[in-house]
């Protein structure tokens, strides 16, 4: 059922309806979970934007000397997911989670998974960063000391802000780690640093087709374990 949900929401999407009402109207015909639901918001494209991504999205090796703001809590959550081995390749070649936590969720494990990503941006040779964060977020000031403190110790150029929006922020600079579909409509280039960080860590996406094939097979625990 939900690879006949998959087929119908792409040709609908590849015909122009907006998202919002192509996913509705299917997820009511075929009387989809929430979770089903949420990995077709999330995962599912049409051609047209999947082509546009793969424009935008840039290798580690072009990354150097460039400046790259980085969505702070987008990455953390899915490289948190990534980690876990509860995240999805989506068809634009992005990784997402499917969390609904909707706030990032301060842990003991937030510093440790910072460093690694200072240490990774250290090798990427990037002229300067700067994380971003929403400063409403609880405990956004604790996560922004904690980034800096991993800037410091991996040596490189970078700020962190904590900002009341953190898109706008975002779409200000040409280059961004994020997985938003709304930050990456409006930037010239995207970076999957959660994707890279959480491979060097020895985590793998599932990707998406992998999880339509397995329900095809009937194997519905799957998504029940995301």
């Amino acid at each position: 059922m939900l690879t006949e949900a998959y087929l119908d929401l792409k040709y609908l999407l590849n015909r122009g309806y907006r998202k919002k009402y192509a996913l509705d109207f299917v997820a009511n015909h075929y009387r989809l979970t929430l979770k089903e639901r949420h990995l077709l918001a999330r995962c599912v494209f049409s051609d047209l934007w999947m082509a546009e991504v793969r424009k935008k999205l840039l290798s580690p090796e072009e990354l150097r000397e460039k400046t790259m703001a980085i969505d702070g809590f987008n990455v953390l959550i899915t490289l948190e997911s990534l980690v876990e081995g509860r995240a999805i390749l989506c068809e634009d070649g992005l990784v997402r989670d499917l969390k609904y936590q909707g706030k990032y969720r301060l842990s003991g494990r937030t510093g440790v998974l910072l460093r690694e990503l200072g240490e990774d941006l250290r090798e990427l040779g990037l002229g300067e960063v700067v994380f971003i964060y929403g400063k409403n977020v609880p405990k956004s000031g604790v996560v922004g000391k904690l980034t800096e403190e991993a800037i410091g110790e991996a040596g490189i150029s970078g700020e962190v802000w904590l900002v009341k929006n953190p898109d706008f922020e975002l779409k200000g600079f040409e280059t961004v780690a994020t997985a938003d579909v709304g930050v990456i409509s409006r930037v010239s280039h995207v970076f999957d640093l959660a994707r890279h960080v959480g491979e060097n860590l020895g985590g793998r996406p599932i990707p998406l087709e992998n999880l339509l094939g397995r329900f095809a097979a009937g194997r519905f625990e799957v998504l029940e374990n995301l």
